[in-house]
């Protein structure tokens, strides 16, 4: 797996997912959108750590910017 994630997609992607984890636990946001969310803030954090989104990859996208 090729990274194609950069620091501020990384950080943004973290960042709604700690939004969407408290909106869930404070139970503002319940029923089944609030497992949606909390879902997809589960995929947005592996996302993030493993640097690699595989939405990316079929059209191209990077924002890691190029590596010599």
């Amino acid at each position: 797996m090729k990274q194609n994630m950069g620091t501020i997609d990384k950080v943004i992607r973290i960042l709604i997912a700690v939004v969407f984890a408290i909106l869930f636990f404070a139970k503002v946001i319940t029923g089944i959108l609030g497992i949606i969310l909390l879902v997809l803030a589960g995929v947005f954090v592996v996302t993030s750590l493993i640097s690699f989104c595989p939405l990316y990859w079929p059209f191209g996208i990077n924002t890691g910017g190029k590596k010599n």
